[in-house]
């Protein structure tokens, strides 16, 4: 009876130190983080309160006072503005994963292996998230600098508000292609879930280092390092992977 009242008092002490966590997560991040809340909450009591976006919004939202308490980003550069800004705390960050840009089409056998398409330029409309607020759209940018496309494609890009917002634009059909996160097309498989892609070489535009890091408001706030730390569990980094990022 003894072991049991103890077993019943340690369970609503676990409880009474449950909380929300108010969570800005970057937009390419929105698949896994589903599955990591969800398993997080089951983990450790602590419930993630997800709000989805650009980080360059995030960026503004925080400055002006916004109630996050984390912020799992999709570059490692807007965290390095909020500490400087002496907005978030250094000490917290963890790198969770290293993104990888893809060329896309909702239509098979559209988007070839060496992405010739866009050298071709038999289309009307290229989607790409704004460069100036999302990651994903700066790197798609960089890449077809490179590829030396950029000019000849220029008005053909239509701007996205992040890149949830171009794998609407190409799903529907409004644009032929355009560039997404591989998170955001992978199957169960590993492979591509639909249409055609072209994972982009490294080389093409700058690593994609994604971290998180606790905001002030979450400073004093177990739930929010809890979250923090959670990413780089083996249960996070296994869901992570299955979403074609890279690890450290």
């Amino acid at each position: 009876m003894k072991f049991a009242s103890l077993i019943v008092a340690l369970s609503f002490s676990s409880l009474a130190l449950a909380d929300d966590v108010q969570v800005a997560v970057g937009a390419n991040f929105n698949a896994p983080m589903k599955i990591i809340a969800a398993d997080f909450e089951k983990d450790t009591g602590h419930k993630a309160v997800v709000s989805l976006g650009t980080v360059g919004k995030f960026f503004a939202q925080i400055k002006s006072g916004a109630p996050f308490e984390v912020l799992i980003s999709s570059d490692k550069e807007t965290p390095d503005r909020l500490v400087a800004e002496g907005l978030a705390i250094e000490s917290t960050r963890r790198t969770y994963a290293y993104g990888r840009l893809v060329l896309w089409s909702a239509k098979p056998n559209y988007v070839d292996a060496k992405g010739e398409v866009l050298k071709k330029g038999a289309f009307k409309h290229l989607a790409l998230a704004n460069p100036k607020l999302a990651v994903y759209g700066a790197a798609g940018q960089e890449a077809l600098k490179h590829m030396g496309v950029l000019d000849a494609v220029q008005s053909r890009i239509v701007l996205a508000e992040n890149i949830t917002q171009a794998h609407q634009f190409i799903s529907t059909g409004n644009a032929e292609l355009g560039f997404v996160a591989l998170s955001q097309i992978v199957g169960k498989d590993g492979g591509i879930a639909s249409g055609s892609a072209w994972v982009l070489p490294a080389d093409l535009y700058p690593q994609i280092k994604q971290d998180a890091i606790v905001l002030n408001l979450g400073r004093d706030k177990p739930a929010a390092k809890a979250l923090v730390d959670y990413l780089k569990t083996p249960k996070a980094r296994a869901v992570i992977k299955a979403y074609g990022y890279e690890l450290d």
